[in-house]
């Protein structure tokens, strides 16, 4: 069985390259972007202004193949990929959480706390519903002991497949 997804938007950021991107959401607080949603798309957002979060949908498009065991950036272990974030996965799909600081032109949504790379294609876009997304979590895996390292670290070329 094969799936095909088309963009429905562009995402922009201040990031052009790999490199010095954060890796997490919380590694990029304050940090604006933008995410363009095409125009035959635009009837889809009515009523988003009324959110504050978003979660965005989108793919990796620079990550080629994939990897079942990486090193994330967060350590220098091997872990399974669905074990971590990394974007070389079987499908290359990531997900942000952003906070929706405006729209313009009733479909430029202007974002903060964006860690992705300039003109990542948009797959999909969700409202972020704390009553619906957020769950206190037992444990994290591995990334109890490293998670807080992601305000602070940055990419590197390790996904880097060009």
């Amino acid at each position: 069985m094969e799936f095909i997804y088309r963009p429905i938007g562009v995402i922009r950021t201040p990031f052009p390259t790999l490199e010095g991107m954060p890796i997490q959401p919380s590694g990029a607080e304050g940090v604006r972007g933008t995410i363009e949603v095409f125009p035959e798309f635009e009837k889809g957002l009515l009523d988003l202004d009324g959110f504050s979060h978003l979660i965005p949908l989108y793919h990796f498009h620079r990550s080629k193949g994939f990897a079942l065991e990486v090193t994330p950036f967060l350590e220098d272990t091997r872990h399974g990929v669905f074990a971590t974030r990394a974007p070389r996965r079987p499908n290359a799909i990531g997900l942000s959480v952003v906070r929706l600081t405006g729209i313009v032109d009733n479909r430029i949504l202007q974002v903060e706390n964006i860690d992705v790379l300039d003109g990542t294609p948009l797959l999909d876009l969700k409202p972020y519903v704390p009553s619906f997304d957020h769950w206190k979590a037992d444990s994290s895996g591995w990334l109890d002991a490293t998670a807080e390292r992601a305000k602070s670290l940055k990419s590197d070329d390790r996904f880097n497949t060009k």
